[in-house]
């Protein structure tokens, strides 16, 4: 959804930043035995989020809100969908332009600007790790995702593989009779799903296309 604002998925670069693997950079045991080397990852991730801008599919999507009761699941952690305008975003992954204390998870700060570094605590003492859900770490907003996918009476997919759990089973919580919609370039079937229809373009260009037409309905 974001890479067309210039913020490239976890995954591109073969999942290498600084010849490290992204799992050498989202764990709990990496932040353990790197906390710095995690920090810089992220503050590079920080900054170039900071700097991006929402795009035509983000826009369109808030457009939808004028008919569209519209409730957004992401997996990505910029904020982009928030300055676009949309007013209900649910994030599975965590959101990078937060941090927590590495001691009480239920304490989160919005971060002033886009660096994050070691001897930033919280009030008690502890080191703040970005608000992040990282590799071995419970997805404790795939509840609350899985509500919202299961009332709904259109359901749009945008940007995904459909490989990475628990988000990719998501699909399978909407009712048979929803509408759904499947927009990706490499977007395909999906066996077992009724009323799916593939919108094979790049977010900023199907989305927008894909509301109009909602709009007009």
């Amino acid at each position: 959804m974001s890479a067309e604002s210039g913020i490239k998925t976890f995954r591109d670069d073969d999942g290498l930043w600084n010849n490290h693997r992204a799992q050498d950079l989202a764990t709990p045991q990496a932040f353990n035995q790197n906390p710095e080397l995690v920090l810089d990852f992220y503050n590079w991730r920080r900054k170039i989020v900071w700097e991006a801008e929402p795009n035509s599919g983000h826009l369109a999507l808030v457009k939808l809100e004028e008919k569209f009761d519209v409730h957004i699941i992401t997996q990505n952690v910029d904020d982009l969908h928030e300055r676009a305008g949309s007013k209900n975003v649910l994030h599975l992954h965590g959101e990078i332009k937060k941090a927590r204390s590495s001691s009480h998870p239920d304490k989160v700060y919005e971060l002033p600007t886009w660096k994050l570094s070691p001897g930033d605590k919280c009030e008690f003492g502890s080191q703040l790790r970005p608000h992040i859900v990282w590799f071995g770490e419970p997805v404790e907003m795939i509840v609350p995702a899985m509500e919202i996918a299961s009332q709904a009476d259109v359901f749009i997919v945008i940007g995904t593989s459909l490989v990475v759990y628990p988000a990719a089973g998501l699909l399978s919580y909407v009712k048979t009779e929803a509408e759904k919609y499947f927009v990706d370039p490499n977007a395909f079937k999906v066996a077992g799903i009724q009323n799916l229809y593939v919108i094979p373009e790049k977010a900023g260009v199907g989305i927008p296309k894909l509301v109009e037409d909602l709009l007009k309905s």
